[in-house]
């Protein structure tokens, strides 16, 4: 794997992660619809390891493919192109945000879940989501730190979720690799959403071993 992320959205959370994913060796591409002068400002924001690119070289060239959009944009959106890639889904619905979503308000899963409903051939996986972009400039840490902030990385896709991991672990977090029905547990209002917990506490708060 030559370790390349492709992020799409350079906004608060988009960005959070890129500076991260870049500093630990990561080369970070990134797109977005908002104007190039605005996407450049954040691609700036990182060092000489990130850069801008159109959406199909993106696709093309990165490892793993974060989702760093609106969840109502995310949830409308032609996911095909995206078909056999690993996509981080780190967006959680805001009402305020998304709008009124009644395809949500009756589906029983998480939002993930409905991603992946629409896109089966995407090999999704929920993470990300239960941190703010605050918390992921200030509490990263190197490996074997401690103590040292989990994040959970949700897919019952094997191969794909240690792509993810690995991606967690160079940001600076302890990866908890979950099945992808504890996704919904990570959302807001869930047991580990804006809670600072260490892997052991993660496993326990999502009841997995």
């Amino acid at each position: 794997m030559n370790k390349i992320v492709g992020i799409i959205g350079a906004g608060k959370v988009g960005s959070a992660i890129g500076r991260l994913a870049a500093d630990s060796g990561w080369q970070v591409l990134f797109y977005d619809v908002a104007p190039i002068e605005n996407v450049n400002a954040a691609v700036l924001a990182t060092d000489s390891n990130t850069r801008f690119a159109e959406l199909p070289e993106l696709i093309d060239t990165a490892d793993i493919v974060v989702l760093a959009i609106p969840f109502g944009i995310a949830s409308g959106a032609d996911l095909s192109a995206l078909s056999g890639k690993v996509v981080v889904d780190p967006t959680n619905h805001w009402p305020g945000v998304d709008g009124p979503m009644p395809e949500l308000d009756a589906w029983p899963g998480s939002t993930s879940g409905l991603l992946a409903s629409h896109s089966p051939q995407v090999r999704l996986v929920k993470s990300l989501n239960h941190l703010s972009y605050h918390d992921f400039t200030s509490d990263a840490r190197s490996a074997g730190a401690s103590p040292r902030r989990a994040i959970a990385v949700a897919s019952d896709d094997a191969a794909a979720r240690e792509v993810a991991c690995q991606f967690v672990n160079d940001i600076g977090f302890d990866p908890v690799p979950v099945p992808f029905d504890r996704a919904k547990l990570l959302e807001p209002e869930g047991p580990v959403f804006g809670h600072w917990l260490n892997a052991s506490e993660m496993r326990a708060a999502l009841s997995v071993v």
